[in-house]
């Protein structure tokens, strides 16, 4: 599989826009890049605003669209085309760059930990058998639920949130910060916290999972971002995880050129975000079960 190598100007121009859009460097291509896929959505809600139907919704556009239409003008002007361009825009990374980098991941674990790997395999052929992966199916499969909030835990893929802004004056242990501060949550220090998780710096599913083996909601777990500018795109992405990641196991065993030893799990890059190293991978086609024989 291959990777793009990405650099700490993202992160950089993330954490101090008002300096460094002074400064030249390749970060401004960045914004180049978004200033063109802005126009790309605007040009399409263009195209869907000419043949809106609010009774048959055609997508997440059209259903903003909608809820323009009948929110109106308020005071907030919370619903209206330059918050639908930016959410659309949100959603198109929450379910892509960072959805595939986090399979990436997945695999890659998977392949050095074949034991976790095994306790996959057999919770998918108990639960769901060959019968297509349906989301709700996460309820009834823990092992495999826990998996994947290890793997955005120990993979870290967004390991800085977007700047926020305070809307009103807060003290913070004993900081006092006035209204309109911005700050940058950083997201990894928490999913690195040897108070929060026994052995952070290992990959372990038994991070979220209690004595029973029942799956276990732990509030430090923040790769969507924290507060009430969470991530829009946090349950598609969660979908897609879920349906991907089950699926392939389920018809695929996968397997490392390498010995597990030899393979490394430390994320490259640290630009805006974490991406797994390179690697090799094989695929082998899953035979049925003995019953389903």
């Amino acid at each position: 599989m291959k990777i793009y190598k990405t650099s700490n100007w993202p992160m950089l121009y993330n954490i101090y826009p008002n300096v460094l859009k002074y400064i030249p460097g390749p970060h401004h291509k960045m914004m180049e890049n978004f200033s063109f896929m802005a126009d790309y959505i605007r040009k399409k809600m263009e195209i869907n605003m000419k043949t809106l139907d609010s009774n048959n919704p055609r997508d997440f556009i059209d259903c903003f669209l909608t809820k323009i239409e009948k929110e109106g003008k308020t005071k907030a002007d919370i619903y209206n085309t330059d918050t639908l361009v930016m959410n659309t825009m949100i959603m198109f990374f929450g379910g892509t760059e960072t959805v595939s980098a986090t399979v990436r991941f997945t695999l890659l674990l998977l392949m050095k930990y074949p034991s976790i790997a095994e306790k996959v395999y057999n919770e998918i052929d108990n639960v769901i058998g060959r019968c297509p992966p349906n989301f709700e199916d996460r309820f009834k499969m823990p092992y495999t639920d826990a998996l994947i909030h290890e793997v955005q835990r120990f993979g870290d893929v967004v390991p800085l949130a977007l700047p926020h802004e305070l809307t009103m004056d807060t003290e913070i242990r004993n900081y006092k910060f006035k209204k309109g501060t911005f700050f940058t949550p950083v997201l990894t220090g928490v999913h690195n916290d040897e108070t929060q998780f026994k052995n952070p710096e290992n990959f372990d599913p038994k991070n979220f999972l209690d004595e029973n083996g029942k799956l276990m909601k732990n509030e430090s777990l923040m790769p969507f971002s924290v507060g009430k500018r969470i991530c829009p795109g946090k349950s598609l992405a969660l979908m897609e995880l879920f349906i991907f990641i089950t699926t392939l196991l389920q018809n695929f065993t996968i397997k490392s050129p390498v010995s597990p030893e030899k393979i490394s799990v430390t994320a490259v890059g640290c630009g805006l975000g974490h991406v797994p190293p390179t690697f090799e991978i094989c695929l082998t086609p899953r035979a049925c079960s003995q019953e389903e024989q």
